[in-house]
């Protein structure tokens, strides 16, 4: 296929106006802003994280932060609101300030600053850039700086600070657990004295108590069953002898009846009477026998008193009566002892269980405590190695320094880039309208519709008044675009907005600026 110079040349130049529109007005705003743009200074400072001066085998510390989680909190905490105005305000960051509103500043400040946070890895060290933009070169490296003194300052009240809270926590700890192990201490001493007689720890002498109670209530019974059988001997012994003894009681008194019978006869009859020589033998047998009893100890003398076999007769049965009664009272006092310790050996048995969870709490209140100790031993000695800067700490490896070269604006890129911008656009329009037309204007493009061939064309006759019509409007229209838009563009930068703030807000918004 055949290029159509000419044809393509002369739609060049029937859209060069617009065109030139596109170019003029991209450069007229690159060109100008790019020299007009005031410069920009910037610097930078490195921080490095440092090891831990004395190693953590020895003194494990109580601040255990990731590097990168603590420069997180260092950043955040940096560019607090309040911690940007204060050093914009008091650095004179921006020349109108006093007009600017405190978002404004907010946002300009950390539009400006520039915080990297580099790790080299599980062993790498770790490092922190900050850079700071800004008009004046004295103004961007005393703001750097500060941040750096900020930084390093956050960094010591950030490890101090979580090295005094352990270490307060854990004092609190123990307070706590002191109080806790002393209550839980008293109240198994008070449950020890009010269950004294029921204590797991004397179980086996009250079980053994019960055996021996048991055993001395089954010998007191066996005493008990020979001293009955002791009094029960002794009450017939004594009542066989009681027998023989009113049996001579009966004889005498029987002879005594007869002898007053026989001196009551006497006085009627004589003594060869059968009836008084009956009596009389009766009253002979009856003195043989009496005579033959009178041989025995006598139970009682003259004057009707216990006789001294009498009195030990009854001296025996009392002490066997005695002895009797005090078995009695030996056995019900055993019974009660041994009910006493049955009761206590069963209450045993569940102040056992009570006692062991008492005790077993206050050894986890023990083990809780001794690991307290542990603890605050361990952040009493991670505090002091905070506070004496002993612990991982931020180092500056590099100060900011006063800049003496702007690090921007790119003039020459800035330039390039409205030129080219204007090209492209002025490209790109041709380009679309070209693709946008469907009109058949060449005799190729009719062939290529109908795959037919012309014989003859017949161009388009223009007159030449028509012609210098056309060139004039054309000649008019670039002329207007070449001097209208250089006259618009220094119009708007003069009463509206300065030009290289649009441009400096659009590079902004893209990113570049």
């Amino acid at each position: 296929m055949k290029l159509d110079v000419g044809f393509y040349r002369a739609l060049v130049l029937r859209r060069l106006p617009v065109m030139t529109l596109f170019v003029l007005l991209f450069s007229g705003l690159g060109l100008p802003a790019a020299f007009k743009l005031p410069d920009v200074y910037s610097t930078s400072a490195r921080l490095l994280r440092e090891a831990p001066q004395i190693p953590v085998s020895r003194i494990p510390t109580t601040v255990q932060t990731g590097a990168a989680e603590q420069l997180e909190i260092i950043e955040q905490r940096l560019m607090t609101r309040s911690n940007l105005i204060d050093i914009a305000n008091r650095f004179d960051v921006f020349p109108d300030s006093g007009s600017l509103e405190p978002d404004t500043i907010v946002a300009n400040m950390r539009e400006a600053t520039r915080i990297i946070r580099r790790s080299g890895g599980l062993n790498g060290a770790t490092m922190m850039a900050i850079s700071f933009k800004g008009r004046s070169p004295q103004v961007v490296a005393d703001v750097v700086n500060e941040y750096v003194t900020l930084v390093l300052q956050e960094n010591s009240r950030f490890r101090v600070s979580r090295a005094e809270n352990t270490l307060e926590f854990f004092q609190q700890e123990v307070e706590r657990l002191s109080v806790d192990l002393s209550r839980k201490s008293i109240e198994i001493a008070e449950f020890k004295t009010e269950n004294a007689e029921a204590l797991p720890q004397d179980r086996a002498f009250r079980v053994a108590l019960e055996s021996r109670l048991q055993d001395r209530i089954e010998d007191l019974r066996n005493d008990l069953d020979l001293a009955r059988r002791h009094l029960n001997n002794l009450q017939l012994r004594f009542s066989a002898e009681s027998e023989e003894t009113q049996k001579e009681d009966e004889l005498a008194r029987q002879l005594l009846i007869l002898n007053a019978e026989i001196e009551r006869l006497r006085e009627t009859y004589t003594d060869n009477n059968p009836r008084i020589i009956r009596l009389q033998n009766r009253i002979d047998q009856l003195e043989v026998v009496v005579a033959a009893e009178s041989s025995l100890p006598e139970t009682t003398d003259a004057t009707g008193n216990l006789s001294e076999d009498q009195a030990l007769r009854e001296i025996a049965l009392q002490e066997a009566t005695t002895r009797i009664a005090s078995l009695e009272e030996q056995i019900e006092k055993t019974n009660v002892n041994l009910a006493e310790t049955r009761r206590s050996i069963s209450h045993t048995t569940t102040n056992s269980f009570v006692l062991e969870e008492l005790e077993r709490e206050l050894a986890r209140i023990q083990t809780r405590y001794d690991e307290a100790v542990t603890n605050l031993n361990a952040a009493q000695v991670s505090e002091r190695v905070e506070a004496t800067a002993q612990g991982q700490r931020m180092n500056v490896v590099e100060n900011a320094s006063v800049p003496q070269i702007p690090s921007d604006p790119n003039r020459l890129a800035i330039s390039a880039a409205g030129i080219i911008l204007g090209l492209a656009l002025a490209v790109g329009y041709f380009l679309l309208l070209e693709t946008l037309n469907r009109t058949i204007r060449r005799p190729s493009e009719l062939t290529d519709l109908d795959s037919t061939i012309p014989i003859a064309t017949i161009p388009y006759m223009e007159s030449k008044t028509m012609r210098r019509v056309r060139r004039g409007s054309l000649v008019a229209a670039t002329l207007a675009v070449l001097v209208g838009v250089p006259l618009a563009l220094w119009y708007v930068d003069t009463n509206y907005v300065p030009l290289e703030l649009v441009v400096q807000r659009s590079l902004a918004r893209l990113g570049l600026g």
